[in-house]
């Protein structure tokens, strides 16, 4: 395994890595993504990077098709067979409002009523049968979905996870009957109780399977045109990689795919830095997503609401996304109060000071006009606007309206809403679940994430940030260290007395058995195995579970019972001993660790430099909260590790810009990383 690229395509630009591990040499591309179809954006950054695509031994690609689909409700038509009766619970929910305060708001069921179609059949909640399937109910629904032009079928029964004999029997009639392979069982897609979010998820996956087939078989076209034989893989939302081959199976395990290869690449990173708590921060173009990686480990979902009454029961690393990105419009709203975001100019027209025809400020914007960015480094600028146009839009469009002073004062008001913003959503993945920011790191990345960092550090008392080596394009660094991983899970929700601790251990071994027989049929080369095993419970009588993990070969009753408590006092602080405990579900992650890529390749080779004094290439003045600063410039492909500096600095680099705010010490350790002491 010589040659290796990972491709990551966000909102604005399609980013590369291409690692030659034999000759230590690294080459890393930046495209604009190309909106109407992604594909085409992938092929460019390939060819920008010089990879040739006959000696290219792996490509792992992370994608926003899926994401965007379903954000846009670009969709396929799908048709629903369920038990009779229930043909209105993916509609009903959960009984929550659009919008929590006053009685407007709108939702669209992503499952049209008139092509939901119900069956005879009930099956109880202890898997007995009480109704048995009418076969010839499922053939009139097929027929009717067939003649309403539906893409995709889902098959969704009640209890179906406790007992799915009546969903593999109309699965069989369906695949008789359907057109194509858009099928979704429910209970094989998610083996857990809660019918409306097993059901959801299944309309999910069922929804943007066609789509995300058409864009990996028109992917895979042009890549075998290119002369490229070997499998392409997949990046998922829980981090770990699939081939394309089954990729569209379980096609609503690839939402959130780009946001997970980031914090994976965060957590194999800061890991040889000798981090093992961090708190992730990745500012793009259009977005910012933050997660949490605790011992090593990045935390992991089984529960994403990715819009309103849209639930997605499948594990996924838990990441926390807001509108604020470089590219996020900067105005004044109807209370007269300054916004920022989540509007974004976006790649198209983009922000002002890319010429592109952007007349609304954004924070890129805010950037420049302040000094922290210099013009002439910018990327994908058609036609260069001046500063002093940027500075009368930016005073017009907002600090006129605040009654501010000048463009200056306009740009700082627009860093600090924004950087308050983004500190909001880094509490809501520490403080807010029982964990201290001053006990992590920051690991910083994005285009734009190392301009704000140290802000946010400082904000949330933070003592050190980590910048890797190429924050840009970090995303697609993920998609290269990612290893194959699948998820399972399967429902006991029975009180921990009552538990058949024989059946658990049954469960478990056939999640293991499954997993690794999936990895196999693969065909992907992996080093070492590892089994992942965690457990949602509750207490008896709660709405909300909690998970942990635990060790398969050590459980029992009594220690299921024990770490639940533990988990539950660290969490919330409190013990409830009176109460009964539940075992909920049961999950398992199977993991085959692919083979290890050198960071120190990502180092430049080519320009060191043997004093931090010969790094420096100018100086500018530029603003920080104490004013307008004389500031050294340093070229970070110049920097050797073990160099050490002190800000007031601005590190520029192809993919991203550095502030480094007054008194703040920075070293480059052994991999090219920048540790910041705030």
């Amino acid at each position: 395994m010589t040659q290796i690229v990972g491709i990551d395509v966000g909102g604005t630009f399609t980013d590369l890595v291409f690692v030659d591990t034999n000759a230590g040499s690294v080459e890393i591309a930046k495209v604009p993504s190309t909106i109407a179809n992604q594909a085409f954006g992938v092929m460019k950054a390939l060819e920008s990077a010089g990879a040739s695509l006959t000696k290219l031994h792996s490509i792992i690609h992370g994608t926003t098709v899926t994401t965007n689909a379903l954000l846009e409700r670009k969709i396929s038509r799908v048709g629903l067979i369920t038990t009779k009766g229930f043909r209105d619970v993916l509609e009903l929910g959960r009984r929550t409002r659009p919008k929590p305060y006053g009685m407007t708001g709108i939702f669209e069921c992503i499952i049209p009523r008139e092509l939901r179609f119900e069956v005879v059949e009930r099956i109880d909640s202890d898997g007995k049968i009480v109704e048995s399937l009418n076969e010839e109910d499922v053939k009139i629904a097929v027929r009717k979905l067939k003649d309403a032009g539906a893409e995709a079928i889902v098959i969704h029964f009640l209890h179906s996870y406790k007992n799915d004999l009546h969903e593999i029997k109309t699965e069989k009639i369906v695949r008789e009957i359907w057109s194509n392979d858009f099928i979704t069982r429910g209970s094989d897609l998610v083996a857990e109780f809660r019918e409306y979010e097993r059901g959801t998820t299944a309309a999910i996956n069922a929804a943007i399977q066609p789509v995300l087939s058409r864009y990996i078989d028109l992917l895979q076209e042009k890549l075998k045109e290119g002369g490229y034989t070997k499998d392409l893989l997949v990046m998922q939302g829980n981090g770990g990689t699939v081939s394309s081959s089954i990729v569209v199976e379980d096609a609503v395990k690839t939402v959130m795919s780009g946001p997970a290869s980031g914090v994976m690449a965060a957590s194999y990173t800061s890991m040889h830095s000798g981090y093992k708590n961090v708190v992730t921060y990745d500012m793009g173009g259009t977005s910012c997503d933050v997660g949490l990686i605790v011992d090593g480990i990045p935390q992991v979902t089984p529960e994403l609401e990715i819009e309103y009454a849209m639930p997605i029961h499948v594990p996924m690393v838990d990441v926390h996304t807001i509108g604020a990105g470089g590219g996020s419009l900067a105005s004044v709203n109807d209370a007269d109060l300054l916004q920022v975001g989540p509007e974004s100019a976006g790649a198209e027209p983009g922000p002002i000071c890319y010429g592109r025809g952007g007349e609304k400020p954004t924070i890129t914007d805010a950037n420049l006009v302040l000094g922290r960015l210099d013009q002439k480094t910018l990327l994908s600028v058609d036609n260069p606007v001046s500063i002093e146009i940027l500075r009368d839009l930016l005073f017009k469009e907002v600090g006129s309206k605040l009654g501010l002073e000048n463009a200056e004062e306009t740009a700082a008001a627009i860093l600090k809403i924004a950087n308050t913003n983004m500190a909001g959503a880094l509490r809501l993945v520490s403080l807010s679940r029982g964990h201290d920011p001053r006990d992590f790191a920051l690991f910083s990345f994005g285009g734009a994430g190392p301009l704000h960092a140290i802000a946010l550090a400082k904000e949330l008392g933070i003592p050190k940030v980590l910048i890797p080596m190429r924050p840009g394009i970090t995303n697609a660094v993920g998609c290269v260290v990612a290893d194959v991983r699948h998820d399972y899970v399967n429902s006991i929700n029975t009180p921990l007395a009552q538990t058949d601790m024989d059946q658990v251990n049954k469960i478990f071994s056939s999640q293991i058995a499954l997993g690794k027989k999936i990895i196999e049929s693969e065909d992907v080369e992996i080093e070492d195995l590892l089994i992942i095993h965690d457990v949602d419970m509750q207490f008896q009588g709660q709405t909300h579970i909690l998970n942990f993990p635990v060790r398969q070969n050590k459980l029992t009753r009594e220690s299921l019972q024990v770490a639940f408590e533990k988990s539950y006092l660290d969490r919330f602080g409190v013990e409830l001993p009176e109460i009964r405990a539940v075992l909920v579900n049961l999950h398992t992650a199977i993991i085959g660790r692919r083979k290890e890529v050198p960071l120190t390749a990502l180092i430049s080779k080519k320009y060191k430099r043997k004093k931090i004094e010969d790094c420096q290439i100018g100086t500018r003045q530029v603003w920080f909260e104490t004013g307008w600063e004389k500031t050294p410039i340093y070229k970070r492909e110049f920097f050797r590790p073990n160099f050490k500096f002190k800000g007031p600095a601005i590190v520029e680099q192809l993919d991203t810009t550095i502030v480094v705010e007054p008194g703040n010490n920075v070293e480059v350790d052994s991999t090219g990383n920048l540790i910041i002491s705030i």
